[in-house]
């Protein structure tokens, strides 16, 4: 594998660093409306939807400096081009490719513009990630949909304005991924309930959301009825790479060597533990091989060769990295490591304690651990289904 970069890519590179260093200010020096003119230049450049095809508004930019500009994002910790992960990642793909005209001219402008927040109604109670069992019924009725049941686990549901949302049309199938049916709801529709649920460090990310009667046109049907899986499959296979998400870890892990360099243990400087040592030499390995990973990923993508299981490796990877990191620091400053923010003998401003207590973000989020095992055995190595 070539891991260097062509002269064009690197002036590329160069250029993200230049419009960093002159936009982004340190963030003790952002006024109240930094956010809402980052989001505008970044637009206004064309790195909002950066690899979208230009007829749709996109830049139809290439893989590499798609990555490049992940990178230097995520090493210059910069807010996020757009307003909307999920609309950006999966929903704004999948209506370019299953959408009708009318869809794409309504949805698309406004996820590009950072108007509108998506999340996604997929996981429902009892049945987690395993998207294909749910129970939550949409029933036609002349030119509408009626939709009742429940989602569960819905990041950025308490302040989305849309849900892209999976529901069963038809329940008399042989095989459990036909009869489903995706449909783009307005949050504000009529019978529907958002109930935050308050995670173990006080934040409210995820929520339960319930659907009484509620009535849905059908030219919000995305796709075909009856073959919502296929919609979904393909939309979530834009996701993502994973380059920017190891970058990000880097960064993480160069913050837990600062708080190594600066903790004592047993009386000694903790980077002179061996035990100590090691773990982080352990965690340094495991995000270069998330990284090479992610090399791999994008080289198919490079091909034009679909991203398919191989994904749930690097998401299995970094869920637990993530809790061990948290763990190992808050395990490393003792009492102090478990005080969050606002306590005068707090470590890095409780950022470590809040994390670890933030755990389910991370391992319920894009589907459980014990789904991802699931998909590596199956579809990869080929083992008995579970």
């Amino acid at each position: 594998m070539d891991f260097e970069y062509t002269p064009e890519e690197e002036s590329f590179r160069a250029e993200v660093r230049d419009f960093i260093e002159e936009n982004l200010p340190a963030k003790d020096q952002r006024g109240p409306n930094f956010l809402a003119t980052w989001l505008e230049k970044v637009r206004a450049k064309g790195w909002v939807g950066f690899s979208w095809p230009k007829e749709y508004g996109g830049s139809d930019g290439g893989l590499i400096e798609q990555t490049i500009l992940r990178e230097e994002m995520a090493l210059a910790k910069a807010p996020p081009l757009g307003a909307s992960f999920m609309g950006l990642a999966w929903v704004g793909p999948g209506i370019m490719q299953y959408g009708t005209d009318a869809q794409k001219k309504r949805f698309i402008p406004d996820i590009l513009d950072s108007k509108v927040t998506w999340c996604t109604g997929y996981s429902e109670p009892n049945h987690g990630s395993d998207l294909a069992s749910i129970q939550c019924k949409a029933e036609r009725d002349g030119d509408y949909y009626v939709i009742n049941g429940q989602k569960t686990w819905t990041t950025g549901a308490p302040w989305s304005q849309w849900i892209i949302l999976l529901t069963r049309t038809q329940f008399d199938v042989a095989v459990k991924h036909d009869g489903i049916t995706c449909l783009l709801v307005p949050m504000d529709a009529a019978g529907i309930e958002v109930r935050s649920i308050e995670n173990m460090a006080g934040d409210r990310h995820f929520a339960e959301v319930f659907f009484t009667d509620v009535r849905v046109p059908v030219e919000n049907r995305l796709g075909a009825e009856g073959e919502g899986w296929k919609v979904t499959v393909s939309a979530l296979a834009n996701e993502r790479s994973s380059i920017g998400e190891v970058t990000q870890m880097f960064e993480k892990l160069d913050t837990l060597k600062a708080l190594v360099n600066s903790s004592t243990k047993q009386g000694k400087p903790a980077n002179q533990d061996p035990a100590v040592r090691r773990r982080i030499a352990v965690f340094e390995t495991k995000i270069a091989a998330m990284k090479y990973n992610g090399l791999r990923y994008l080289t198919k993508q490079i091909k034009g060769e679909p991203l398919t299981s191989e994904t749930s490796v690097n998401k299995l990877h970094r869920a637990s990295l993530e809790i061990e990191m948290d763990d190992f620091a808050v395990e490393l400053t003792g009492q102090s490591g478990l005080l969050l923010k606002g306590s005068e003998t707090t470590v890095d401003g409780g950022s470590w304690a809040k994390s670890s207590l933030n755990w389910p973000n991370v391992v319920i989020g894009g589907g459980t651990p014990n789904i991802q095992r699931n998909i590596i055995a199956e579809r990869i190595l080929g083992q008995p289904k579970d």
